[in-house]
C-alpha cells in the first residue's frame, strides 16, 4: 500500500495544500516550524482519525477558521481509496470512504496502515506508563478494529465510574450502582489485557533479532507485559479495592494502569539503562513494529519518520535507512546531508517554506 496524494484545508498553517508522493521514499526538509511535522500529522490523523500528538480537533484548525479539512488518496492492491476527514471546532469529526459517509474509525481499519516514528518516540522507555501503553495501544488500533472498540468502552467505562466515585462523597447510596460498571469494567478490560498479552508475544519474537544487530549482538532485548491485574482476577481486584478507589476517589486498578518492561541482558534499562540503551530499545520497538505489521497485514505499511534521523548516531542512521528501503516513507529533516552521506536512495524531495511547499528538484 501506499499514499498517492494529499489535500489540505485550513489545517494548522496550510490555508490550502495539495501534494504527490512518490511510493518509495519522499523526503519533506527545510527550517524547523515551517510545517513538515502538520503534513506528517494530516496523513496519520486521515488514517487513524487520531492526532499522534493527541492533539483536539479545534486546536488542529487554522487560525481564525471553523472547519478544516484533509483529503487522502490510499494505493492498496492496485485500487484507489479516498478518505475524506472534515474537522469541525464544536461539532464530532466527520469521516468517508469513497465518498460513503463512516460512523465509527474503525471502519478505516484495513484501508492504510501507518507507522509514526518521531523524536519523542526515543524516550518512551524512560518515559513513564502512559507513553508505553499509547504505542500499544496506537498500533494495536490499527491491527484489530474490535480492539479499537473494546479499548474506547473501556476507557468510556471508566470515566463514568471515576465520576460515579467522586459523586458518593455527595451521595453514598450510589455506591451500589459500581456494580452495574465494574461488570462492564471486567467484560470489555480483560480482552484488552489478553491482546496487549499477545501483542507483546509477537513483539518479542521480532525484536530479539533487530536489536541484536543494532548492538553487533551484545545485548538480548525482552519485551515483558506488566498488567496492572491479570484477566482472571479483575472482577475480584475490583471488589477487593472499592473501598479504596472511593476513598481515592480513582480506579486503581485495570488496563488504563498497565506497563510493560524492557530488558536487555536481565537488567529493567527503563531504570538502569543508560541513555545510549534507551534510544536502541526504542528504536528497536519502531522497527518491530513495522516488520510486525508487514506480518500482520501481509503488506506494507507507510512509515512517517518526523526528523528522527538528526537523533540517531551514524550507525543508527544507517541501520534504519537500510531497514526501509522497501516501503513508502516520508521523511521531514531540515537538511538532505544525512541521506546524501550515505548514498540514499530518494525519490522524491519537498521544501517546506512557511507553510507553502515547492518541488526543488526530482530524482
Amino acid at each position: 500500500m501506499y499514499i498517492e496524494s494529499i489535500q489540505l484545508k485550513n489545517f494548522r498553517n496550510y490555508e490550502t495544500l495539495e501534494m504527490e508522493f512518490d511510493k518509495g521514499t519522499n523526503i519533506l526538509y527545510g527550517d524547523n516550524a515551517q510545517g513538515k511535522t502538520n503534513i506528517l500529522e494530516a496523513i496519520y490523523l486521515c488514517g487513524t482519525t487520531k492526532s499522534h500528538k493527541g492533539s483536539k480537533d479545534k486546536e488542529i484548525i487554522r487560525f481564525h477558521e471553523d472547519e478544516s479539512h484533509i483529503r487522502m488518496m490510499v494505493n492498496k492492491d492496485e485500487m484507489s481509496y479516498k478518505i475524506d476527514m472534515h474537522l469541525r471546532k464544536n461539532k464530532a469529526k466527520g469521516a468517508a470512504i469513497n465518498g460513503l459517509p463512516i460512523k465509527k474509525a474503525r471502519e478505516l481499519f484495513g484501508v492504510v496502515n501507518l507507522v509514526f516514528f518521531s523524536p519523542e518516540d526515543l524516550n518512551i522507555i524512560k518515559n513513564g506508563p502512559g507513553e508505553r501503553r499509547r504505542f500499544l495501544d496506537l498500533e494495536l488500533c490499527q491491527l484489530d478494529k474490535l480492539y479499537l472498540t473494546d479499548l474506547a468502552s473501556y476507557n468510556h467505562i471508566v470515566n463514568q465510574r471515576n465520576k460515579l466515585l467522586k459523586d458518593l462523597y455527595v451521595n453514598p447510596r450510589l455506591r451500589e450502582t459500581l456494580d452495574v460498571w465494574d461488570i462492564q469494567m471486567v467484560s470489555y478490560g480483560e480482552k484488552i489485557i489478553e491482546k496487549r498479552r499477545q501483542f507483546v508475544e509477537e513483539l518479542n519474537e521480532i525484536i530479539h533479532e533487530i536489536h541484536s544487530n543494532l548492538t553487533g549482538g551484545l545485548e538480548h532485548l525482552e519485551v515483558i507485559y506488566e498488567p496492572s491485574v491479570e484477566s482472571h482476577d479483575f472482577a475480584a481486584a475490583l471488589v477487593r479495592n472499592k473501598d479504596r478507589d472511593t476513598r481515592m476517589k480513582l480506579t486503581s486498578v485495570g488496563p488504563h494502569r498497565d506497563d510493560f518492561c524492557v530488558v536487555a541482558e536481565g537488567i529493567d534499562i527503563r531504570k538502569y539503562g543508560s541513555q545510549g540503551q534507551q534510544r536502541t530499545a526504542a528504536l528497536s520497538l519502531k522497527l518491530s513494529e513495522i516488520y510486525l505489521v508487514k506480518r500482520k497485514i501481509k503488506d506494507t505499511p507507510v512509515l512517517l519518520l518526523d526528523d528522527v534521523l538528526s537523533e540517531l548516531d551514524s550507525s543508527r542512521q544507517t541501520y534504519l535507512l537500510d531497514s526501509i528501503h522497501d516501503i513508502q516513507t516520508l521523511i521531514t529533516c531540515t537538511g538532505l546531508d544525512e541521506f546524501i552521506s550515505h548514498q540514499f536512495q530518494i525519490n522524491k524531495v519537498f521544501q517546506v517554506v512557511k507553510g507553502e511547499v515547492y518541488l526543488p528538484y526530482q530524482k
